[in-house]
């Protein structure tokens, strides 16, 4: 039930409430109450008990974070008319906002402590290896889904700000490289697993640090894919007491090398240095920009990754072992559940471009410029008559002129150009505003 209402509902409602869809409350309702269920069950169920767990601490957490959002939701839906509305009601809207927001991240660090507490992993010593393969894959996971909504929805958010995707990425890079840098070594003798731990951090912050100044002013910069590459070539040399271990770690670190070389040839090859939403292709209907199919490799091979590392700390390969699993079996597990994630992840993003994103389908889209031609034509995409684009005449003002202007206007592109009207605004959406 759980699982269900994390992965599953509160993700969707939190992609509807975005695009002020009607069914934003009812699935936030139904979501809300399919996870109090769960959590009272948990609480008072006779089968097999667990001793106190972060799993159990943070469950607690997000019953206080379900019961916030919940009378936020309640409260935005009453329209309340009294003094106080106008000061009262765009904080609660903030607040139903961020918390929206936040709960597909903390859904998926629970779901995460309850894989670890149903198997009595990561206690005592092996916290630490735990956190850090846990964290690393998760950032993984998260970066192929930053990927997939900036090649499909924030093209002009990027452009808006002069910024290249790999500028932002190197700095995360290099300030993950940072951290990583001065915790590795706990203490102790250092052993060839510290070094190499720690030298890999060195390479995050020195390859960041580099990625940052070339990528800045809106460069396109292959440096993040190549520390993507050299931490998977790391990666799959690491040698592991299990032979199951070594192997999927060599998987994880294939897949990252896979991934920084795609990342490369898309942005060298595909878009040929330019930004996303600029390749030479019609605009698949309902979609914001075109897209290339090779554009999605990279997402998928970091979501595979990042699933493989997780699912490689010491205590999970030891038991696999112990059950007599082998590395390829181990391996398309893990593969399957990145299909799965990469599906959902898709159909998430989709839904909101589809809807219209922020603005919702009875949002107002911003006006266009009076020029003489409309594009409105070209954005939905090319003509199915020849491929001959279809330009829409304004009414010309009276006081033009009538001579024709020195500057004939421009030639219509053969690709659907960013549409203006998908702007992601500064602004928050969790209005009460909605579509049908």
């Amino acid at each position: 039930m759980e699982a269900g209402a994390w992965a599953v509902l509160f993700p969707l409602a939190m992609v509807l409430g975005l695009v002020r869809h009607r069914f934003h409350v009812p699935l936030s309702i139904a979501a809300v109450v399919i996870s109090l269920t769960g959590f009272i069950f948990g609480q008072h169920h006779g089968g097999r008990q667990f001793k106190h767990t972060v799993h159990g601490t943070f469950a607690g957490v997000l019953f206080f974070l379900l019961l916030a959002q919940a009378a936020c939701g309640v409260y935005l839906r009453l329209h309340l008319a009294w003094s106080r509305e106008r000061y009262v009601r765009p904080v609660v809207l903030v607040i139903h906002g961020v918390l929206g927001r936040a709960f597909p991240v903390v859904g998926w660090a629970q779901m995460v402590f309850g894989i670890a507490t149903l198997q009595s992993w990561c206690e005592g010593g092996h916290l630490n290896q735990c956190l850090a393969h846990y964290i690393m894959g998760s950032a993984f996971t998260a970066y192929s889904v930053i990927l997939l909504i900036m090649m499909k929805c924030a093209v002009e958010w990027l452009r808006r700000r002069g910024c290249a995707q790999e500028y932002l990425d190197s700095w995360v890079i290099f300030i993950w490289g940072m951290i990583n840098t001065f915790t590795e070594h706990q203490g102790g003798p250092w052993t060839h697993k510290d070094l190499q731990h720690t030298l890999m951090g060195v390479v995050w912050w020195a390859g960041g640090a580099a990625g940052v100044w070339l990528s800045r002013k809106g460069q396109r910069s292959v440096l993040p894919a190549v520390i993507i590459m050299l931490t998977g070539w790391a990666m799959s040399g690491h040698k592991q007491a299990v032979a199951i271990s070594t192997h999927i770690h060599a998987l994880f670190g294939y897949a990252l090398m896979a991934g920084g070389v795609c990342r490369i040839i898309e942005i060298c090859f595909v878009l040929r240095d330019a930004p996303s939403g600029t390749v030479d292709r019609p605009t698949v209907p309902g979609a914001w920009f075109p897209v290339s199919v090779f554009q999605y490799l990279p997402p998928f091979l970091l979501v595979a990754g990042g699933i493989m590392f997780m699912s490689a700390t010491d205590e999970e390969m030891r038991w696999a072992d112990a059950k007599g699993i082998d590395y390829v079996t181990w391996g398309l597990i893990d593969f399957s559940v990145a299909f799965l994630l990469f599906l959902w992840f898709n159909i998430l993003i989709d839904t909101y471009v589809g809807y219209g994103g922020r603005y919702g389908l009875s949002g107002e889209r911003p006006k266009e410029p009076q020029h003489f031609f409309s594009y409105s034509n070209i954005e939905q995409g090319l003509s199915t008559n020849n491929d001959v684009v279809a330009m829409e005449s304004f009414d010309v003002p009276e006081h033009a002129p009538s001579q024709p202007s020195q500057q004939p206007p421009p030639p219509p592109r053969l690709y659907a150009p960013p549409p203006t009207t998908h702007i992601l605004e500064d602004q928050d959406p969790f209005d009460d505003t909605e579509i049908s």
